[in-house]
């Protein structure tokens, strides 16, 4: 089932429905040698207690994501049992965005030539229930956090998330006219692979009529939870 995650829920609201900027169409940063890793300072504070997964992207590398289990006890826990289930594994980046975010966690390979959204969906894997929204959690949308997707209700996340690549805070968090999207964890580690990812080539709309579909896939090959040391 399709996620309005952040933009076309968010930004019809505060930009009066007008149509969203084409998502830009940038060279293959992986060819790039000579790229400059964006400044990045984790928002939140280390905690030892909380639960570390690594996510490996095909081409790309390791991210490392710590989650935030005491602020976000319900999203954290169906985060963990898809891991657990190794259902994010061969799973894509569906949806990039160089000033918003990237969408992933739910579609496989070949969604961008899917011809139409039927084609699309059957590209999807099998979700459990949805989920409440956890997103007054005192957790904001910031640089480098990862938060639920979602459909326009509020408690409709299953298994798609998202990974801040600016701050989103004044576009995501909660609001008197947003339910806002539930931030659950942050990148420690890792977040060069993430601006390389978000700097892929994509379409404004694909065959099957999803906007900011990377070209070529993205493929998220596994998440597992980091082993104790």
């Amino acid at each position: 089932m399709k996620r309005f995650l952040p933009a076309l829920v968010v930004f019809a609201v505060l930009a009066g429905g007008c149509a969203e900027p084409e998502p830009k169409k940038v060279s293959d940063p992986k060819k790039d040698e000579e790229e400059v890793k964006e400044q990045y300072d984790r928002p939140y504070p280390l905690d030892d207690k909380d639960p570390v997964v690594v996510m490996k992207v095909k081409d790309y590398g390791d991210v490392k994501i710590q989650l935030f289990a005491e602020k976000a006890p319900i999203t954290v826990k169906n985060f963990l049992q898809y891991v657990n289930d190794k259902h994010y594994d061969g799973t894509i980046f569906h949806r990039v965005m160089p000033d918003f975010m990237i969408q992933g966690g739910h579609f496989t390979k070949g969604f961008a030539k899917a011809e139409d959204y039927e084609e699309a969906e059957k590209l999807g894997k099998k979700t459990r229930g949805n989920i409440k929204n956890e997103a007054k959690n005192g957790l904001s949308n910031k640089r480098g956090t990862l938060a639920m997707a979602r459909q326009q209700k509020p408690h409709t996340a299953s298994d798609q998330f998202f990974i801040n690549v600016v701050d989103n805070t004044r576009k995501l968090d909660p609001s008197a006219f947003s339910d806002g999207y539930a931030v659950f964890g942050q990148v420690i580690d890792g977040m060069d692979v993430v601006d390389r990812v978000k700097r892929v080539k994509a379409m404004g709309q694909s065959p099957a009529g999803h906007e900011a579909v990377p070209v070529a896939d993205v493929i998220i090959e596994s998440i597992r939870r980091e082993e104790s040391k």
